[in-house]
């Protein structure tokens, strides 16, 4: 399950947001029993949580997951946000390999001003009598600024780093992913193109269209080549740089002048393409539009808007199988998909007074898959 369950500093400092919800139901003593139901009743084996409050982890969430079987690893953002990032997952199911937090803020790089984080676990199933490949869980809430498309797309390449470091196998191949949060990103966006493409290329791109959550970017700057600079350590593959210093012995008087500046060249070049890669093959468990009708499916809703930002996305090698066009099999010891909980459309919201409501207490909706580990 993936669930950014509105953290309620966050619903209090952004009160025109809820102007049409009943006073009662925003208060966090009925949400939280709502929101607790909710998570009880699907009965998730892993979750991933956003909008998580510092003080209501500590007294109140921890607790009640605890007594619910669940073990939880907490990353809360950095500055003075008090709400951060949850993954919690069942002890019966699975064991935990390492806890891997990322801070997107960095002091040393001022593009990177902003208190978002991600958390990346690495579970092991409880499988008897089988070995079973390790999974890489990560969860994240990305910066909402929709005119800040340079931090989101910094923000999602370090995440994809500290993935690729984590599930990185001795074999050299990915163990599984699941990858969940609040990307505050559409469907169909250059930053979800570029999570489910493997690719994108960003020359010419205004930064206010990276998200697609505004229609307008007139008077926007465009995206800088390259985006961030290589003091991050992030090449454009998105994976950590070992930073290579040129080696030049004192002895080594053949390293000519020319062969220096040749290799400096080069390095130039390669540093200034304007295409981002990731190396995963990730799919979305959702489809974002309703097969019958084309209607598109929200994953919040508020009195400002109705959109999907919300995704679990997860490793599914894409093989076209004969006679079946697109059709995604899942290679040996990957996840294939299996069922998903149903998202709504706009007007089913407001049918019950929009988000959050007497029974669904967050602005957000549950995301929710049930996977088969192919073993």
């Amino acid at each position: 399950m993936s669930y950014n369950i509105l953290s309620q500093d966050l619903l209090e400092d952004n009160s025109h947001l809820y102007k049409h919800c009943r006073r009662p139901v925003l208060h966090w003593s009925f949400r939280f029993p709502n929101i607790l139901k909710e998570i009880k009743h699907f009965d998730a084996d892993v979750l991933c949580l956003q909008e998580v409050q510092e003080d209501h982890y500590g007294t109140e969430i921890r607790p009640s997951l605890e007594s619910l079987g669940y073990h939880c690893e907490y990353k809360m953002r950095t500055g003075r946000k008090p709400d951060g990032c949850a993954i919690c997952f069942k002890h019966s199911k699975f064991s935990l390999l390492s806890v891997n937090p990322v801070e997107f803020y960095r002091r040393d790089v001022p593009l990177l001003d902003r208190d978002n984080v991600g958390l990346v676990l690495l579970l092991q199933p409880k499988i008897p009598s089988a070995a079973s490949p390790a999974i890489c869980v990560a969860n994240t809430h990305l910066l909402y600024n929709p005119r800040r498309g340079d931090i989101k797309l910094t923000q999602l390449a370090m995440l994809l780093a500290e993935i690729s470091s984590v599930a990185h196998q001795k074999d050299g191949s990915f163990c599984p992913i699941v990858m969940c949060g609040d990307f505050n990103s559409v469907p169909g966006s250059p930053l979800y193109s570029f999570i489910k493409e493997g690719k994108l290329n960003y020359e010419g791109l205004a930064i206010g269209k990276v998200s697609g959550q505004e229609q307008s970017s007139r008077g926007q700057r465009i995206l800088s080549i390259p985006i961030w600079p290589p003091n991050l350590g992030i090449s454009q593959n998105c994976v950590y740089e070992v930073q290579q210093v040129p080696k030049v012995e004192k002895t080594d008087s053949d390293l000519t002048q020319t062969q220096l500046d040749k290799t400096e060249v080069l390095v130039t070049a390669e540093k200034l393409s304007s295409k981002l890669q990731h190396h995963f093959s990730l799919s979305s468990v959702y489809s974002h539009y309703f097969p019958d009708t084309g209607i598109p499916e929200v994953t919040t809703c508020h009195s400002r808007s109705a959109i999907t930002v919300d995704y679990i996305f997860y490793s599914a090698e894409k093989e076209g199988v004969a006679g079946q066009p697109g059709a995604e099999v899942a290679l040996v010891g990957g996840l294939k998909l299996l069922a998903r909980l149903s998202l709504l459309t706009e007007q089913d919201l407001w049918t019950v007074n929009g988000l959050p409501n007497e029974n669904n207490s967050s602005d957000h909706l549950p995301l929710l898959a049930k996977f088969r580990l192919e073993l």
